[in-house]
């Protein structure tokens, strides 16, 4: 295990890159990479983890990186790496029948993870589980989860609650697969105006309100705006559900609004997405991806976006999209 690096001020970097992962973990500075689709590379560096969502097209590596030397290591089957300011983690847990048992385990071991480590503010965390809207009432899958993960989470205040995207694979395999960003310091959650905010939907819903924020501004200027799942959804209802072209508008309203919200605490963000915007876009119908690929390309020119084949969390939504803004 390597030494933990002196803490430096949080700064954090993401892109896109057409490379091999050993080239680019090859970089002392880099805290995190992903693959994504079963043909990604296989690495062992705890810093490299594969996403089994199938890209459409070009199927780049996300990379993070920080202006800080990085340490990593493995402890109790969860990877992680720091940069001294910055926490990655990431774990993957078998269902054994229950996702809502899995999920509620995945974060007790992540709550205390990361508060051992002395990172105790989460800032993003991404979920991934297979099947995420089979199952009916409060029996469905993505329901059940929202249970397991608040039980996980603890008592909290819901102005707390990281930014978050809860996606299902389409793969079979009932495995549920956590990743985070953790600080030191605080970021500031930042809620859509135009939606009302998930931890206060109605019990339509589910048992349990989904445990997250629209967006977190983090505790640095040095680091960009990180974009909760964001869907064709205003108030809490969902808008348009035969058109995917009518959810990209919608969907990217509600970023114009987010956008928005988050400049009025931080007045320097660019007001519109632009080339330093990564986005991923989740698409639920594979037939649909190359449509969708050439309205974000006509809607969002120079704005780099990977085409994920995945499903929402309501059966009525085609498409969710998150990412990073500076």
């Amino acid at each position: 295990m390597s030494a933990v690096p002196a803490i430096a001020a949080p700064a954090l970097r993401v892109d896109y890159l057409d490379d091999a992962p050993e080239r680019v973990l090859a970089d002392p500075h880099t805290l995190a990479v992903f693959g994504f689709g079963a043909r990604a590379p296989q690495h062992d560096d705890p810093r490299y983890l594969r996403v089994r969502l199938e890209p459409f097209g070009a199927a780049p590596l996300e990379c993070w990186r920080t202006d800080a030397p990085v340490a990593r290591g493995r402890e109790d089957g969860i990877a992680w790496a720091t940069s001294g300011a910055l926490l990655f983690g990431a774990l993957e847990l078998d269902e054994a029948g229950d996702v809502g048992a899995t999920a509620e385990r995945a974060y007790r071991r992540l709550r205390a993870f990361v508060a051992a480590r002395g990172f105790p503010h989460l800032l993003r965390v991404w979920n991934y589980l297979d099947a995420i809207t089979e199952g009916e009432g409060d029996g469905e899958r993505y329901r059940v989860f929202c249970v397991g993960r608040a039980r996980g989470l603890g008592a909290h205040d819901p102005g707390t609650l990281p930014a978050a995207t809860a996606i299902g694979r389409v793969d079979g395999v009932r495995r549920l697969q956590v990743y985070w960003l953790a600080a030191r310091a605080p970021g500031t959650p930042v809620e859509n105006p135009r939606q009302m905010s998930a931890y206060r939907y109605p019990r339509q819903y589910g048992p349990q309100p989904p445990s997250f924020a629209r967006a977190m501004l983090p505790p640095s200027a040095a680091m960009p705006l990180l974009l909760s799942g964001t869907a064709a959804i205003v108030g809490h209802q969902s808008q348009h559900p035969d058109c995917v072209r009518a959810q990209i508008d919608e969907t990217l309203r509600n970023f114009d609004a987010l956008l928005a919200a988050a400049r009025r605490h931080r007045p320097e963000l660019p007001p519109a997405f632009g080339p330093a915007t990564r986005l991923k876009a989740y698409v639920r119908e594979a037939g649909e991806l190359q449509a969708v690929q050439a309205e974000l390309a006509r809607r969002l020119p120079g704005v780099p976006c990977l085409l994920l084949h995945a499903a929402v969390c309501r059966r009525e939504l085609r498409i969710e999209i998150d990412g990073t803004h500076a």
